[in-house]
């Protein structure tokens, strides 16, 4: 090789470094921030909705051009900066929720899902991030809302949502016509707004999202010993992860149990007004 080739190559390697050295510095870099994979229904309103805009704060859904938001979403937020990891939400079915977090295609399930003994045969749970009362829905106009404690709500026609210890709730009212469950959230409202039936059985979150949204439907709250008899375990409301993942637990039980419930309900509040109305 001559001469001018010699230095022909040089410049040219010299040339490649300084390109390789610009775009490393100025470049974009690949974040090497681990990932929290939340799964949720995205369609369970104010716990978490499915909206098209990433405004206030949402989450772009994988797989999808629709954005996730509401009390799951912000909870979620919030532990996921507290271990320097990037969010990422799933949108995946109630029924398909456990089973998720078993098969390890999700982290953890954050979706209004209750503490109960036969949930924690498949899966382990955090501390509490909410703690949700269980109350009646109905239409403003009805004599259901007349009802001043569950016994006056007998030869009701109820239903609740499919897998929830809401459903089973309604076994309390007397005389009651208990439809069959139903899947979603939305469902349920228009089959209570529709005249399918007369009454809903769920938490008060769920509750006061589905009154604020459809002005024409009330919440009942009885007073205490006049309501739905519930256990520990019907309100306690958790974060479900992979059995044997104590460091994720640990992790997340180390945010929650510096929060109270006050807390939570202030969080809560604030997710039931950003509610989209449609819901």
């Amino acid at each position: 090789m001559n001469l001018k080739k010699l230095v022909t190559a040089a410049v040219c390697t010299m040339l490649m470094a300084a390109v390789a050295f610009t775009a490393g510095c100025g470049g974009e870099k690949k974040s090497d921030k681990k990932v929290l994979k939340v799964g949720m229904e995205c369609a369970y309103a104010p716990y978490n909705w499915s909206q098209t805009k990433a405004d206030g704060g949402a989450v772009k859904i994988a797989g999808s051009n629709e954005y996730a938001y509401g009390y799951d979403v912000m909870m979620a937020k919030k532990l996921a900066d507290s271990m320097g990891a990037d969010l990422e939400i799933h949108k995946i079915e109630w029924d398909g929720l456990a089973p998720a977090v078993v098969s390890g295609k999700i982290d953890a399930a954050i979706a209004g899902m209750s503490i109960t003994s036969k949930r924690k045969e498949t899966v382990d749970f955090t501390k509490p991030y909410y703690y949700a009362t269980v109350v009646a829905l109905v239409k403003k106009d009805s004599e259901q809302a007349k009802a001043q404690s569950v016994a006056d709500l007998k030869g009701s026609v109820a239903t609740s949502q499919l897998n929830t210890i809401w459903y089973d709730q309604i076994d309390q009212v007397p005389d009651v016509k208990k439809l069959p469950a139903i899947d979603t959230v939305p469902g349920m409202i228009v089959a209570l707004t529709s005249g399918k039936c007369n009454l809903i059985v769920t938490d008060i979150p769920t509750a006061k999202a589905a009154a604020f949204a459809n002005p024409e439907l009330t919440v009942l709250n009885f007073e205490e010993g006049k309501g739905f008899k519930t256990s520990r375990e019907d309100v306690e409301i958790g974060i479900a992860v992979k059995k044997g993942n104590t460091e994720l637990v640990k992790a997340m039980d180390a945010v929650l149990e510096k929060m109270t419930a006050a807390d939570f309900d202030k969080m809560m509040d604030e997710a039931i007004k950003k509610q989209p109305l449609a819901q």
